[in-house]
């Protein structure tokens, strides 16, 4: 097995055969969940990130680790140039005669009338890889998967993107038999289910059960409509039929609810027998309804009635907060330390992995690239925000000699939507700290001009995160903080807020820039969150 390390949770999360969610906290959406004996495995998107599909491990489905990332080589990925929110969209992970198999899609762009979503397959031995290079499967739609019937073939499906006028974008989900052998599709696609009367189909999941070919997609979008539908057909071809209580899933309507756009769901069976499934949620800022940590995932059990058909155990289809755990042996992870070293698994740069990244267990070393708002190469290194009330701090080393050269800690959420504090040169002042807000690509310096003048030697950058509100703060010994004036607004770094589409979450970010070519370095030697 890779080295592994917990997920971010709180002391007192756990309690005696319940669940509780979100399971993965913060940035972490469209699960996609896989048992292999006694193990189970839960992919989900990273967009522009990289390295790119988070992997998560459990043994009891209450406690997970962050495992490994899937595509974590050039080789299998480079997002180089791609728009924020474009990249790796709805990995679908699965596992059949030892192999295991993960479907993709790279995004290229996703704004205009058209979409260019080239979807890929991978194969691996092991859930730590070596992943076999990417495999072009087509480019119809987003959000593929892979069916493995028990007589041996193997389906692809995914949604397919209408871009003609007068039609609704969401066309269906097509199926297509696959041959790997061949490593080709065969046979024209046939389109199974125009989705239910909540339309917006998408994210496919094939089950098989009782003679039953059981259809699970998402629906209604990834905001506040949200949902997960079923369907059934005794033919993987279809006709579909759509379940009589649907949706199994959502939150829509339901202000009062914790967890809200719940959606986007896969199932598993345990070694018991019991079911349950994963899916995607958001947790709303209180009194807002946008959700800086992102899309997150959540789970619920889940059981099949004497009709054959689905349901959430319990009296309705809303997402709940507690969940009655299965019947197996408790399998806890050791914590995350606030300090995790800058060689983990729970960093990630944005797009590739930059040369101008250097990573050491007891220090990054970033030497400065381009600006915040680029979609090339960046000097970052970040952690996603799995908190609304977070107290990040960092110690940094970074002798600039021009205003074009700047380094700093940021809380990002993509190109355009950002704060970033940051210390740079002015030519009369000396080593100042500068505060530069992006508001849907709308750029705002509250400190004005002149900014903070800071001493020489390292200095101490503090982010402090309570729910909508966002300080930041500076201080020379690493105790007497000062404050940087005025608040900001963390509750913009979400996918509800601006005019472009946005389907990640909050990073909180360590970055270095160097407009004047010079690649001046920037030292951080650690970051501590709280």
């Amino acid at each position: 097995m890779a080295s592994v390390s917990s997920t971010v949770t709180d002391g007192d999360q756990f309690m005696a055969g319940v669940i509780k969610n979100p399971i993965l906290p913060g940035f972490n959406p469209d699960p996609s969940i896989c048992r292999v004996g006694d193990d189970y495995y839960i992919a989900t998107s990273t967009f522009e990130w990289f390295p790119g599909v988070q992997i998560h491990h459990s043994r009891d489905l209450v406690h997970w680790q962050l495992l490994t990332h899937a595509l974590k080589e050039t080789r299998l990925l480079n997002l180089k140039g791609v728009p924020s929110s474009g990249g790796v969209w709805a990995p679908a992970l699965s596992h059949h005669d030892g192999k295991f198999y993960l479907c993709y899609t790279v995004v290229h762009q996703l704004q205009s009338v058209t979409k260019d979503t080239p979807n890929y397959i991978i194969t691996s031995d092991s859930i730590d890889g070596p992943w076999s290079d990417p495999v072009y499967v087509n480019s119809s739609g987003f959000d593929p998967s892979l069916f493995h019937d028990d007589d041996g073939r193997k389906y692809w499906l995914n949604m397919v993107w209408d871009h003609r006028p007068d039609r609704h974008p969401f066309y269906g989900i097509a199926l297509q038999e696959i041959d790997f052998e061949q490593g080709k599709l065969l046979g024209s696609p046939e389109n199974i289910f125009k989705g239910s009367s909540i339309g917006l189909t998408e994210g496919p999941h094939i089950y098989k059960r009782n003679g039953w070919y059981y259809l699970l997609t998402a629906e209604g979008g990834t905001e506040y409509g949200h949902a997960a539908s079923l369907a059934r057909s005794k033919s993987i071809r279809g006709p579909y039929d759509v379940h009589p209580a649907n949706p199994v899933i959502t939150s829509s309507g339901r202000n009062e609810l914790a967890l809200q756009r719940a959606g986007h769901a896969s199932l598993v069976e345990t070694q018991n027998g019991q079911w349950y499934m994963p899916h995607l949620v958001g947790r709303p800022l209180p009194g807002t309804q946008r959700c800086n940590l992102g899309r997150e995932t959540a789970i619920q059990k889940v059981e099949w009635r004497d009709d054959d058909w689905l349901y959430l155990v319990g009296d309705d289809n809303a997402p709940k907060v507690s969940v009655a755990a299965p019947d197996l042996p408790a399998c806890p992870w050791p914590e995350l330390p606030n300090k995790l070293p800058f060689d983990s698994i729970h960093y990630a740069t944005p797009r590739i992995p930059s040369r101008s990244v250097v990573r050491e267990p007891e220090k990054v070393t970033l030497y400065g690239m381009e600006s915040l708002e680029s979609c090339f190469e960046q000097a970052m290194l970040a952690r996603r925000l799995t908190n609304q009330k977070t107290v990040a701090t960092t110690k940094l080393a970074f002798e600039p000699q021009s205003f074009q050269q700047m380094a700093g800690i940021a809380a990002y959420y993509n190109n355009y939507l950002f704060h970033y504090l940051y210390l740079s040169h002015d030519e009369f002042d000396g080593r100042c700290l500068h505060v530069h807000s992006c508001d849907d690509g709308q750029s705002t310096f509250p400190l004005g001009s002149d900014g903070i003048r800071v001493p020489d030697g390292e200095i101490f950058l503090r982010a402090t995160f309570d729910n909508a509100r966002l300080d930041f703060s500076w201080c020379e010994d690493g105790e007497n903080f000062r404050p940087i004036l005025p608040e900001l607004d963390a509750s913009l770094l979400s996918d509800e807020h601006g005019t472009r589409w946005g389907f990640t979450g909050t990073f909180i970010a360590l970055a270095c820039q160097d407009l004047t070519g010079a690649r001046r370095p920037a030292e951080f030697s650690f970051l501590e969150i709280k």
